[in-house]
């Protein structure tokens, strides 16, 4: 059985109310949910105190409880929606405990905004992707199924029950114009 369709049948058998299968489930993804952490906190600061490992433990403690997951990738989809949440709440404690201090510095890969990787604000970039949400949703989403879940057009597509022409040309478009939107910051 291929590894998809085994969390698949593990994410039915948690819908239905099989707890082992929880942990069977958490085992199987940990290593994905592993990088998808890693891609989000990924910056500059080697002394951080949220770590990939508490990433990935805070967000699954936070959806465990749920069983309306359709597939992996929809599992994966509110994964990386529920750890953007987390890392956003964490750099606006860390600004309020600074009284105005800096918050938490994130640097984004180039293949995210097109050009160099850029030191970015995780404020800024949440800010970016709400500004971007009311302006066309989809566009938000496939950016944040793509930087923060790590899925391929493919599972972005999948994810969002479009085709992958159109999740290719979203991807582009949404790139475009948060990048234009990171520079007005």
């Amino acid at each position: 059985m291929a590894v998809e369709d085994a969390i698949t049948q593990l994410l039915l058998a948690h819908r239905q109310g099989n707890k082992e299968a929880s942990n069977k489930l958490f085992a199987l993804v940990y290593q994905e949910l592993h990088g998808m952490a890693h891609r989000q906190i990924w910056h500059g600061q080697r002394n951080a105190t949220l770590n990939t490992t508490a990433l990935v433990h805070e967000a699954y403690l936070k959806i465990v409880d749920h069983t309306d997951w359709q597939d992996r990738t929809h599992f994966m989809a509110v994964m990386a929606t529920v750890m953007r949440h987390i890392l956003v709440d964490y750099a606006r404690q860390q600004k309020a405990e600074k009284r105005g201090g800096k918050a938490q510095r994130t640097l984004l890969r180039a293949s995210v905004i097109g050009g160099e990787a850029v030191s970015l604000d995780v404020l800024d970039l949440d800010a970016s992707l709400s500004r971007l949400a009311q302006i066309n949703p989809r566009l938000s989403q496939i950016v944040e199924l793509r930087f923060f879940g790590g899925l391929t057009l493919e599972e972005t597509a999948e994810a969002l029950e479009i085709s992958i022409r159109t999740a290719h040309r979203d991807w582009y478009k949404a790139k475009g114009m948060l990048s234009v939107m990171l520079r007005e910051k």
